[in-house]
């Protein structure tokens, strides 16, 4: 009776034992023991786990890949514009026991880490790199969360920057920009259109030039084209070379007519017999040619005349 009693005593103290000294470790878990507040090197393992039970005590650290979304951050960018960028860290514990010894609370500082260089990296960037080359970004960010998480016994494994906020202003300005991009290239392409088409066009001119019937041909089926469409109203295009071609007979003809005929002789004054002779002269005296004894008729005033001419 004693003997079983000494038996079921064993039995409880032993389960009661391995009670407080049993623990579970998951698979995403690992076990770092303080033995009496010492840590020891050896980590446990997932499975069942056997400490001391007054001596011992277990933390269990996550091992798996924790996603951390960093909160939006307002900064200036290198080429001052006001810009809130938020970001996602994925980082995960390689080492257990400097996660527990070396930090306090390792999440918590990876968070405040990642909110201090993005801000930082916010300043060393321009927009157009946070816009569309994010890539070298996301790799300055890790590097500079790597420096400080090595020595916590985590690792970053990749940093990305989610979203960019910008102010209406700045997004009216791109939305401008953006515009007269695309009305550059519109202009370009349509000269670049009219180029070809002028140098196809003085090409067909220059054959065209060598053969006059294929001008006209050429007119011709212009003609059938406008016709198609059963118009009432026919517009025949009048040839430029039928206009030049008229020009030259023109011309030609004002060439080939007979001159004007010339104008009369100017008189000289100094062929004229001086005014004293003039006046010296009788009135009845004959003139030559004149019969003997006829008196030159004298032409009468005309009603214009007056003191300050002569009739002529």
């Amino acid at each position: 009776m004693i003997l079983l009693d000494v038996v079921l005593g064993a039995l409880v103290v032993l389960a009661v034992w391995a009670g407080l000294s049993a623990r579970v470790v998951q698979q995403f878990q690992r076990g770092v023991v303080f033995r009496f507040g010492r840590v020891r090197e050896e980590v446990r393992g997932p499975g069942l786990a056997v400490i001391l039970p007054v001596a011992d005590r277990m933390k269990r650290v996550n091992v798996q890949i924790v996603t951390m979304p960093i909160p939006a951050q307002e900064g200036i960018t290198r080429d001052n514009v006001t810009v809130r960028v938020d970001a996602v860290v994925y980082y995960r514990v390689v080492d257990p026991v400097r996660a527990t010894v070396n930090v306090q609370d390792y999440n918590f500082a990876i968070s405040q880490v990642a909110q201090t260089s993005l801000r930082s990296i916010i300043g060393k960037s321009e927009l157009d790199d946070l816009l569309a080359n994010r890539e070298p970004i996301n790799q300055g960010l890790e590097l500079m969360l790597d420096s400080p998480a090595l020595g916590w016994g985590v690792e970053i494994d990749r940093v990305e920057i989610k979203d960019v906020a910008l102010p209406e202003s700045m997004k009216r300005s791109m939305s401008r920009q953006a515009e007269a991009e695309r009305e550059r290239r519109a202009r370009i392409i349509t000269a670049d259109g009219e180029y070809q088409a002028s140098s196809r066009l003085s090409e067909a001119a220059a054959i065209m030039s060598t053969t006059p019937a294929a001008l006209q041909l050429r007119l011709l089926q212009t003609v059938v084209e406008v016709a198609a469409e059963k118009n009432s109203t026919l517009v025949l295009p009048f040839p430029v070379e039928l206009l030049r071609f008229l020009e030259s007979a023109t011309e030609k003809a004002q060439g080939a007519a007979p001159s004007e005929a010339p104008a009369a002789a100017p008189v000289d004054l100094a062929d004229l017999p001086p005014l004293e002779e003039v006046l010296a002269q009788s009135p009845l005296a004959p003139v030559d040619g004149a019969p003997d004894g006829e008196r030159p008729e004298v032409a009468s005033p005309r009603a214009g005349d007056h003191d300050g001419g002569a009739g002529v």
